[in-house]
């Protein structure tokens, strides 16, 4: 099996389990941006440290970042921060699995973005077992005994924050695997914690602007919920080195796809610690999207 592959399944499990915190502060203490900061402030520090240690243990020093560079973390680190709220607000809509399932319209999209930002080619089996994920996707995304016309309720809050954090998602990904490709000296793991360490700084610092600006008394909140929020900050920080170095060893629509695993273990998550059903249309949309992780698995 591909190293990529086994540190996406790592970076999965690791995000599943910094949502499920999310979740719990954005419905028990914090506001959505409260919730989103959390991750980004517990996080950046340390994050930094090992970026300094281990470019002085591995000999590679300072890295000559590229004018390149920093456009690509821009677009990545921007639109993570609004993928991230879309996804706790959508949390107050839907259930823990199915919200992450929303989220994963990533996969698609990023494939589209890599294409056209990137340049990155696909084979037709991958866009194969691509697109059976999506129909996952789709049919997770009518409101389980809605009421009225099918199209009213697919045309809801829940989906357009869900399709958004895909959107936004997809743009991130690219950005930071842009952003790492950038970085021409160094290895694979140099290369990755340098752009994390990089955009973490500006998410936190981006952040932190914002709620002093709207949501005045939320950053104390934040820091009075560190308990939580601080596991949030160490499981964010264990997720993103695994995407990131995940990103820059394969393009983010591969790497995105085999990280629906998470889908599972949220469906886990959500009915062990949440005590959430999952009905009959939801596991045949998980059936699915674990059929194109597979696929995927096999074709890459």
């Amino acid at each position: 099996m591909e190293p990529w592959i086994l540190i996406t399944l790592g970076a999965a499990f690791a995000q599943t389990l910094r949502f499920m915190l999310q979740k719990h502060l954005k419905s028990t203490r914090l506001s959505t941006a409260g919730a989103t900061f959390a991750r980004f402030i517990y996080s950046a520090p340390l994050v930094a440290v090992i970026a300094i240690i281990y470019a002085q243990i591995s000999g590679q020093g300072s890295p000559d970042i590229p004018a390149a560079f920093w456009p690509y973390m821009l677009m990545g680190g921007t639109s993570q921060i609004l993928a991230t709220m879309c996804v706790v607000a959508l949390f107050a809509h839907r259930n823990f699995a199915v919200g992450i399932t929303f989220k994963k319209t990533e996969v698609l999209l990023s494939a589209l973005f890599g294409f056209l930002i990137l340049g990155d080619m696909f084979t037709w089996p991958a866009i194969l077992a691509i697109c059976i994920g999506f129909v996952g996707v789709l049919l997770l995304a009518d409101t389980p005994g809605g009421d009225g016309p099918w199209r009213k309720r697919i045309l809801s809050r829940s989906t357009a924050l869900g399709l958004g954090s895909g959107i936004l998602f997809g743009i991130s990904g690219n950005g930071y695997r842009g952003a790492s490709l950038s970085l021409g000296d160094g290895d694979v793991f140099y290369r990755a914690i340098i752009t994390l360490a990089c955009v973490t700084a500006f998410q936190t610092l981006t952040m932190a602007v914002w709620l002093v600006w709207r949501e005045r008394g939320e950053i104390t909140k934040v820091i009075g919920a560190w308990r939580v929020a601080g596991l949030v900050g160490l499981t964010s920080m264990a997720g993103s080195i695994c995407w990131f170095t995940a990103f820059t060893l394969q393009n983010a629509a591969y790497v995105n796809a085999v990280g629906q695993i998470e889908l599972l273990f949220s469906l886990i998550i959500g009915a062990f610690v949440f005590g959430e059903k999952v009905g009959l249309r939801e596991w045949q949309g998980l059936l699915l999207l674990t059929s194109s992780i597979g696929m995927l698995v096999l074709v890459t």
